[in-house]
């Protein structure tokens, strides 16, 4: 499983799916031009130090993209709110590309016609509620995916800090609680 972003906009959300992808082992690949440089400190602060994880290239237009030598044997399944289907009816592969369109356009259509697929996650049909964001999008659409086709890591240890957090012994009941 890989994620492509297509000319990302928003430094933050670039960072925060940057983030993601380190913490699920899964590759991203990030096509330019973007609406930001990879050093900015808005990208850099929300990716933390998770991006020196991250298996991550660069393509300097969706041309090189589209041309470089296939990395995988999946496909590109294109997140869009123009699908006709939603992401948990698509069967996903192991070697499935993610491809994310801009925040604020998407992707032309001669970036959509080349998708093997196209999925889109089911929301309220309700005026003016266009769309989830694309960090949240990611998300749900990879852990789907990785769900399906068990790509998720193995459960870490549990939270051995102290804190309590992830630790049976740290959790209180409801009891306890009140």
């Amino acid at each position: 499983m890989r994620l492509a972003l297509y000319e990302p906009d928003i430094p933050q959300n670039a960072g925060t799916i940057m983030r993601l992808a380190a913490c699920m082992g899964v590759p991203v690949e990030i096509i330019e031009p973007c609406g930001f440089t990879l050093s900015d400190r808005r990208f850099r602060r929300a990716g933390m130090d998770y991006l020196d994880h991250l298996d991550l290239t660069v393509h300097p237009a969706w041309d090189a993209f589209s041309a470089a030598p296939p990395r995988h044997d999946g496909r590109l399944i294109l997140l869009t709110t123009r699908a006709g289907t939603a992401h948990t009816d698509h069967a996903f592969v192991p070697g499935d590309t993610l491809l994310l369109g801009r925040e604020s356009a998407g992707v032309p259509d001669h970036v959509h016609a080349t998708a093997d697929a196209c999925v889109k996650i089911p929301m309220l049909d309700v005026p003016g509620l266009r769309s989830l964001n694309v960090a949240v999008a990611a998300a749900m659409v990879l852990g789907e995916a990785l769900r399906q086709t068990g790509g998720y890591p193995p459960l870490a240890p549990a939270n051995a800090s102290g804190s309590g957090l992830n630790s049976p012994a740290g959790m209180k009941t409801i009891e306890e609680v009140e």
